[in-house]
């Protein structure tokens, strides 16, 4: 491909044009060995005037990518701008490109988890297991610099995987990055499912005009426990259940949407994640405002209506941190668009801080604004929205920003699974129709047995956040950064305790989900 651009450069403008190239500034010629360099891309050039593409450059002939220049028919060459830096961000917007990333549907679960673990307990868990996640970030995008002899500026982490862990680490880390694609794809279904049922809930409710502007008695009516499948279901009910038939009707949009060659399309609408966030952010807002704050601390002992400060259920809550967390994944990524590379420990700290932030903000007002007398806090629901009745219409809204949003980011997801999943089997993101149909079915089919069968998204998160936690936060950065550090001859005994304790804790997360 290189060969080809110099030629059709070359041939262009033919042989009249001066044998000199010169820098940035037109006025300053340089050495007379980038004039040999231009003569041997023009002899090349004169040999394949024809389509005999056998004659083409050779690769030691062709100048590197800080190499290339552009002609003028003036007689002078500007040099080209390497791509990578032309694309260069600055600080702030990589901050929020993580922040963005990051806030998923895990925000959702966060009222839930603080209600598990106590409300002094689980703030005490979210700020600790924020820094954890940050620390362990923090290894996974020094960990190619910390590689000798090696060009790494285009490796991602699971070649690091590779490097000291061999095919083993590399599959592996496919494995779990698998787990967590995976999962977070059924959650999405039950999340568009549930989504969907109370959109055409409202539309009902709608037309039969019994919509609300959220008036206090209206929310407390139904805020313990969701509103679900009637037990005596109308016509409307028996068409329109939030288990039994909306999932199987998201078959109909999702499915073909899997199957198309390119993500591209759905790529442009990724800005509804940030418009969604901002608007629950607000709606948690209005409606702490509205209903007040209903606390009262009870530090061991459960009382009639409130939650005890430390509760035995805590390893629910940072299994679901863990993947609200989770960016291990696809940070060097993100990291290699930052314009200063000096300042990326410094914003990747600034977005964490950002995001623990906002999880904070939703989860503490929630927990704090819940009404409790009349309502229990144990009544908290794993999603918080289905907290809301379908005629809120707030709550309306949020639901159907969140369902368009994951329309959109659906199929992505799911191109990202197909490409490292087709990439390794067969090195073809799309080998063929055929492929793609069968890995899109069984994918779906997962999304849609769990809606129908468990639709419980906040033990969902914890298990797929615990699993793939264990693998990509936890155990492979704390061995890579031990190995790294014991080949230059630097690991300490304080250290190889402490990152040894870090592949405890994710092993201990994983098995702690089990008991819960």
């Amino acid at each position: 491909m290189t060969s080809q651009r110099c030629l059709s450069v070359s041939c262009h403008f033919g042989t009249t044009l001066p044998r000199n190239i010169v820098d940035d500034d037109p006025q300053k010629r340089i050495s007379a060995e980038a004039a040999i360099l231009n003569s041997r891309v023009h002899y090349y050039g004169r040999l394949t005037a024809s389509s005999d593409m056998l004659l083409s450059p050779p690769n030691h002939v062709i100048p590197l990518n800080e190499e290339l220049y552009v002609y003028s028919p003036l007689g002078t060459a500007f040099k080209v701008p390497d791509g990578d830096s032309a694309s260069k961000n600055p600080s702030i917007v990589t901050i929020f490109a993580i922040w963005n990333t990051m806030m998923g549907t895990s925000i959702l679960s966060i009222p839930w988890g603080i209600k598990q673990s106590g409300f002094t307990l689980g703030i005490l868990i979210l700020i600790l297991t924020g820094l954890l996640m940050l620390y362990c970030c923090y290894i996974v995008i020094k960990s190619p610099k910390a590689i000798p002899n090696e060009d790494t500026s285009s490796w991602e982490f699971p070649d690091v995987c590779r490097f000291y862990f061999g095919k083993t680490g590399q599959w592996s880390s496919l494995l779990f990055s698998m787990v967590s694609l995976i999962g977070a794809m059924v959650v999405y279904w039950v999340l568009m499912s549930n989504f969907l049922y109370n959109t055409g809930q409202g539309i009902q409710s709608k037309s039969q005009s019994i919509f609300s502007l959220d008036s206090v008695t209206a929310v407390v009516f139904v805020l313990c426990g969701s509103v679900g499948n009637s037990s005596d279901p109308g016509a409307f009910e028996h068409y329109w259940s939030k288990t039994r038939t909306v999932p199987l009707y998201l078959i109909v949009l999702l499915l073909p949407l899997l199957c198309f060659r390119s993500a591209s399309f759905f790529a442009r609408f990724t800005f509804f994640g940030t418009i969604s966030v901002v608007y629950l952010i607000v709606l948690v807002t209005i409606k702490a405002v509205r209903l007040g704050f209903h606390l009262e601390f009870h530090w061991l002992d459960t009382s009639q209506f409130f939650v005890p400060e430390f509760r035995q259920f805590f390893p629910n809550f940072t299994g679901i941190l863990t993947l609200a967390f989770f960016i291990h994944n696809c940070i060097i990524t993100l990291m290699k668009s930052n314009k200063n590379q000096d300042n990326n420990v410094r914003d990747l700290s600034v977005a964490y801080l950002l995001v623990g932030l906002t999880y904070l903000y939703v989860g503490v007002l929630i927990f704090a604004a819940f009404p409790s007398p009349p309502l229990y806090k144990d009544c908290i629901e794993p999603n918080f929205l289905d907290n809301f009745p379908s005629s809120d219409v707030l709550v309306f809204v949020a639901r159907f920003l969140l369902l368009f949003q994951m329309i959109t980011v659906y199929p992505l997801l799911g191109y990202l699974v197909r490409v490292q999943i087709m990439g390794q089997l067969f090195g073809n993101h799309y080998p063929s129709f055929l492929h793609i149909l069968i890995l899109n079915i069984f994918i779906v089919g997962t999304g849609v047995a769990m809606a129908m069968f468990y639709p419980n998204i906040g033990s969902i998160i914890r298990y797929s956040g615990a699993i793939c936690g264990l693998a990509l936060v936890f155990l492979f950065p704390a061995l890579v950064h031990m190995m790294s550090l014991r080949q230059d001859g630097r690991l300490s005994w304080p250290s190889a305790f402490f990152h040894s304790f870090l592949i405890v804790l994710g092993l201990a997360n994983v098995i702690a989900q089990v008991f819960m």
